[in-house]
C-alpha cells in the first residue's frame, strides 16, 4: 500500500493507514460533503472501507499516511 492509492467502499484494507474521502463512488447524483468525522478515518489491515453513512453512499478513499 502507498500514499495516494485509492480504494472503495467494501474493499479490504492491505494495510493499516490513515484514509481520506476522496469522492462519491456515484457522481451522478449531487451530494453534500462528508461530516468532518467522516473525512478522515484510520483502518487497520483487513478492515473493510466503509460508506459515508451520513449519505448513505459508497466512496472512494485515498490512503493519506501508511502505518
Amino acid at each position: 500500500m502507498q500514499v495516494g492509492e485509492r480504494f472503495k467502499t467494501g474493499q479490504t484494507s492491505p494495510g493499516t493507514g490513515s484514509f481520506v474521502f476522496d469522492g462519491y463512488l456515484e457522481t451522478t447524483n449531487w451530494r453534500p460533503a462528508p461530516t468532518t468525522e467522516e473525512r478522515v478515518i484510520p483502518l487497520s489491515r483487513g478492515e473493510t472501507f466503509p460508506p459515508i453513512r451520513s449519505q448513505s453512499a459508497a466512496a472512494w478513499w485515498k490512503c493519506q499516511r501508511v502505518g
